[in-house]
């Protein structure tokens, strides 16, 4: 019920702005996915990750074995030593989970690690999304994968295409049959499949030859 509230309390007030302003979005997720920056910062994210958790897998490994050891030997062991070794596995798990936790947790290394990557590339973003705005005369200028919730949105206002242009990526690098503004052409593959005129020759079936009727003989007169 809230969802539905917000959504409707989202329309009416784009209803609203849309009347006295001139509004618009942009989808930044498809803008980044053409960044060249954007898909090495992903390719760098991804070998730290990796580094990062080869190193968990390894305090994990060293873990298993003071438990295995522990297993294997409790039989021979003295109370005292008992707890011992129990505190010393306690303590091995303890620094395993906070350093998962340093790492990939919220505000961890890996996220603070990407946000710094990322800052120089949002900020050129933000960049040409403001030129765009003032020279298209642009007052609110929304993000359609940001958190608002978008029920419909007519392709006119869509400025993706001219932030790319901004960016320095030239219309036919981006999506194929979407022009900047908006305006929508039928995509080549999207079109139905049609056979060739010599493949429709070929599949059409022969046409059946009509055999001409025998003239009616005519009979000799006896006369």
């Amino acid at each position: 019920m809230k969802k539905f509230l917000f959504i409707f309390v989202t329309g009416f007030l784009l209803a609203t702005v849309s009347q006295a302003q001139k509004i618009g979005y942009i989808d930044s997720n498809f803008i980044l996915s053409k960044l060249p920056d954007y898909n090495k910062v992903q390719q760098e994210m991804d070998k730290y990750a990796e580094n990062w958790q080869r190193e968990i897998e390894g305090m994990q490994k060293d873990l298993d074995k003071l438990k295995q050891d522990y297993k294997a030997e409790e039989v021979l062991l003295t109370e005292e030593m008992k707890q011992k070794r129990q505190a010393e596995i306690a303590k091995k798990e303890n620094e395993v989970r906070d350093y998962q936790r340093k790492v990939f947790g919220y505000q961890g290394m890996m996220f603070k690690r990407r946000q710094d990557l990322m800052r120089p590339i949002q900020d050129k973003v933000f960049t040409a999304v403001e030129k765009v705005s003032k020279a298209k005369g642009v007052q609110i200028m929304f993000d359609k994968s940001g958190d608002l919730v978008m029920i419909y949105t007519n392709p006119v206002h869509d400025y993706t295409e001219y932030v790319l242009e901004e960016l320095g990526l030239a219309p036919e690098q981006n999506t194929a049959g979407k022009q900047a503004g908006g305006t929508l052409v039928d995509k080549p593959e999207d079109l139905p499949q049609t056979d060739s005129l010599d493949q429709q020759q070929e599949s059409a079936p022969e046409p059946q030859q009509k055999t001409k009727p025998k003239p009616a003989s005519k009979k000799k007169s006896n006369n």
